[in-house]
């Protein structure tokens, strides 16, 4: 009886979470109320999982950043060539950013939880580039604070281009990821 209980409860939290998402991705002043209705369920449900909005948002946070850490071990970044281990990582990570857009680019909870999952995504990212540097994708003396910042902001970048909303294959997880790691390793210059 435990297991059933617990298994709903995780199914309703997961459903709640991402109703928040797509209900506040249209209204960020949606109420829990609107939530809840999102959800399918009742305000009582979404406010016995989440004490108050301040809750939900950290919650989303978490999940979220729970979701890159999930996606960037997903693609086993050890395991394969630097450059196979880039774009795979690039990719899964702008599937879950796609899915994930409201919370993961508004200015959510940082609490010890939500911090810590960063901190670890910064050190997936960081030995990615590290990996990359010693493979010779990029300069021997690139510094892999700014690569990593550059980085971040060409994912950003990526599913938030002009038109992109509009065409369908712009959003391709598979297309963004080898237009994210050519600039990020080449640039705009002219190829040599």
């Amino acid at each position: 009886m435990g297991r059933a209980l617990r298994a709903d409860a995780e199914r309703s939290v997961r459903a709640i979470l991402e109703a928040a998402e797509r209900v506040l991705a249209q209204d960020a002043g949606a109420s829990m109320e609107q939530i809840a209705e999102a959800a399918g369920l009742t305000r009582i449900t979404v406010h016995r999982r989440f004490a108050n909005r301040q809750a939900l948002l950290e919650a989303l946070a978490v999940s979220a950043k729970q979701q890159i850490i999930d996606a960037i071990e997903e693609a086993r970044p050890g395991s394969a060539p630097a450059l196979v281990a880039l774009f795979r990582v690039t990719a899964n990570v702008l599937r879950v950013k796609n899915t994930w857009r409201f919370t993961l680019s508004h200015a959510t909870a940082h609490t010890p939880a939500a911090i810590a999952l960063w901190v670890e995504i910064d050190a997936h990212t960081m030995e990615l580039l590290a990996r990359a540097r010693g493979e010779g994708l990029l300069a021997p003396n690139a510094d892999l604070e700014w690569t990593r910042q550059v980085y971040y902001a060409l994912l950003g970048e990526a599913l938030d281009r002009p038109g992109a909303d509009q065409e369908p294959a712009a959003q391709d997880p598979d297309a963004l990821a080898t237009l994210v790691i050519d600039t990020l390793l080449h640039g705009a210059g002219p190829r040599g």
